[in-house]
């Protein structure tokens, strides 16, 4: 991983994450993010402020789907390594604001490729999602698997997204990383996730939503095994495969896709039930019908993860949660910081 690094996202979960442990390792990190409200930005600028002191560290407020913004962006600056992780995250959100995934996952993403182009980076790696599996009924995921029938919006645009990033690596030769993430958890996480807003509910006292009457299942990811596996990859760009034999997953262009996940599905009650304990309180359930846009359970073949650059998850469900609450009590905590409503 040659030359200055750029993370797009740098103020989001996985995004704060990875920049930190990309310091720890000796990189220097460029981080963008636009910092928007779509959950509170105090917790975007509190992750900031846990990067902004390392010297090797610069940020810069860019909104991705402002071209001249991005283009300017590239033109002063070479990056030998760019992690888009910026996006409009949100399978329920996309429902009721369709147009800010437009923005976000397919504008915003064309004007970061069209950045690779001009400077022809030695890597480009990309966040996609278990989502766009969709209607897909076998179990576990496979990259080898087709993924044609998404049930979201939200999952389309990051469809889509893999398929520009591919036309891209086609035309220009940009090698490119797919990275498909499965329900990623843990400190300093997303307010709109299950597992933050159920501990928030749990502790205030009120009922937490539960769809489907809890008859689903997740494949819950640590942070901190997201970020192992996203490191390794990040020091493995893909080559050109002639012999490609038409593979969902890899591609005669220098294109990879890999799903990183724990390969553990729980079910939601017992998730509620391992939450509980962490928290030692107990919840009472709104049993709800299945949302529209979910699906029922979700699971990743890490297969190819683990062949390619020996990935294992290694983070406990119990354990993985115990050190959320944990910073979930400290940081909510501290004076002069409130619980998000």
């Amino acid at each position: 991983m040659d030359g200055r690094m750029l993370v797009t996202g740098a103020a989001g979960f996985i995004g704060f994450h990875l920049s930190r442990r990309l310091l720890a390792e000796g990189h220097a990190v460029l981080g963008v993010d636009s910092l928007n409200d779509y959950y509170d930005p105090a917790l975007k600028r509190a992750r900031l402020a846990q990067l902004e002191g390392h010297p090797a560290f610069g940020f810069q407020r860019v909104d991705l789907s402002d071209r001249e913004a991005v283009a300017a962006l590239f033109a002063k600056t070479p990056f030998g390594t760019v992690i888009h992780l910026a996006a409009q995250a949100g399978v329920r959100h996309s429902l009721k604001a369709p147009h800010s995934y437009v923005d976000s996952n397919l504008t915003g993403f064309v004007n970061v490729l069209e950045g690779c182009r001009r400077q022809e980076v030695q890597h480009l790696l990309f966040a996609s999602s278990s989502s766009v599996y969709g209607a897909n009924n076998r179990l576990p995921y496979s990259v080898h698997d087709p993924v044609d029938h998404p049930v979201s919006l939200y999952a389309a645009t990051k469809r889509a997204g893999e398929l520009m990033a591919h036309s891209y690596s086609h035309l220009y030769r940009i090698p490119c990383t797919g990275l498909r993430f499965f329900t990623v958890y843990g400190p300093w996480g997303r307010p709109d996730m299950a597992y933050f807003s159920f501990t928030r509910k749990i502790l205030a006292g009120e009922p937490i939503p539960v769809f489907n009457h809890g008859a689903m299942e997740r494949d819950f990811t640590y942070i901190d095994d997201i970020v192992e596996a996203v490191t390794r990859l990040a020091g493995l760009p893909p080559s050109v495969q002639e012999d490609w034999p038409e593979d969902p997953a890899a591609s005669a262009a220098p294109f990879r896709i890999y799903n990183i996940g724990n390969h553990q599905p729980v079910a939601l009650l017992e998730f509620v039930q391992i939450l509980e304990r962490a928290l030692g309180r107990r919840a009472s359930l709104q049993l709800l019908p299945m949302q529209e846009g979910d699906v029922l359970a979700t699971c990743a073949d890490v297969t190819e993860l683990a062949r390619q650059v020996g990935f294992a998850p290694r983070t406990d469900l119990a354990d993985g949660l115990a050190r959320f609450v944990s910073w979930y009590r400290d940081y909510y905590g501290m004076p002069g910081v409130s619980v998000p409503g």
